[in-house]
């Protein structure tokens, strides 16, 4: 895809052992809390998403913070569109969860009225086992809004499956990665003795 690699590039992939903010466990860390500190340089690839997303008739642009929020700005911006964002909530896990931590998302305060009814883009800047995407759907049907269509940067594709369809959504992506992600109770790493890394400080 053009300008895939400069994308890639961007967001510094690293392989190694990571746990991952749905509980699963991944061969690839993406470093995506530098991606947006050079909006110049993510531009072009928003732009070029904005103009993928927009046969789809949307009402909103939708993600979830931070990097799904910023995304969904700069899409906004391009295509003359509100945007929002969800806000991460981490809480201690259930007895029983393989994850020490639960991580939902939510609308702020008074957003949810806003969005009741409208249909939604909802975006990422980067999309490995969906969680966050998945979390953000979730709270923008319970506010009664209409997601319609996912957008993201770069998507992680499992060796030999098909790109997902996220909650009976289609997505829309500019470029993808290869990488494998376990159940953590299944995790071939852990299986090896590959020391884990906790990363993105969640």
């Amino acid at each position: 895809m053009d300008g895939a690699e400069d994308l890639i590039r961007l967001v510094d992939p690293r392989r190694g052992h990571f746990a991952l903010e749905s509980g699963d466990h991944g061969d690839l860390w993406l470093d995506l809390d530098r991606l947006f500190m050079r909006p110049d340089e993510v531009a072009p690839f928003a732009s070029r998403l904005a103009e993928r997303l927009s046969p789809v008739a949307f009402d909103v642009v939708c993600g979830p913070v931070a990097g799904g929020a910023l995304l969904a700005e700069m899409i906004a911006a391009e295509l003359d569109l509100p945007s929002c964002a969800t806000e991460r909530v981490v809480s201690p896990a259930t007895a029983g969860d393989d994850a020490r931590w639960l991580v939902t998302y939510r609308l702020p305060e008074g957003v949810g009225d806003v969005v009741a009814g409208r249909r939604i883009a909802v975006v990422d800047d980067a999309i490995n086992a969906g969680h966050a995407v998945g979390g953000t759907i979730a709270a923008l049907r319970s506010a009664g809004a209409v997601p319609v269509v996912v957008g993201a940067l770069l998507v992680l594709e499992q060796a030999g499956r098909s790109r997902p369809v996220l909650d009976g959504l289609p997505l829309v992506a500019l470029t993808s990665l290869p990488s494998t992600k376990w159940r953590a109770d299944a995790c071939r790493l852990c299986a090896q003795g590959v020391p884990l890394t906790r990363a993105g400080g969640w």
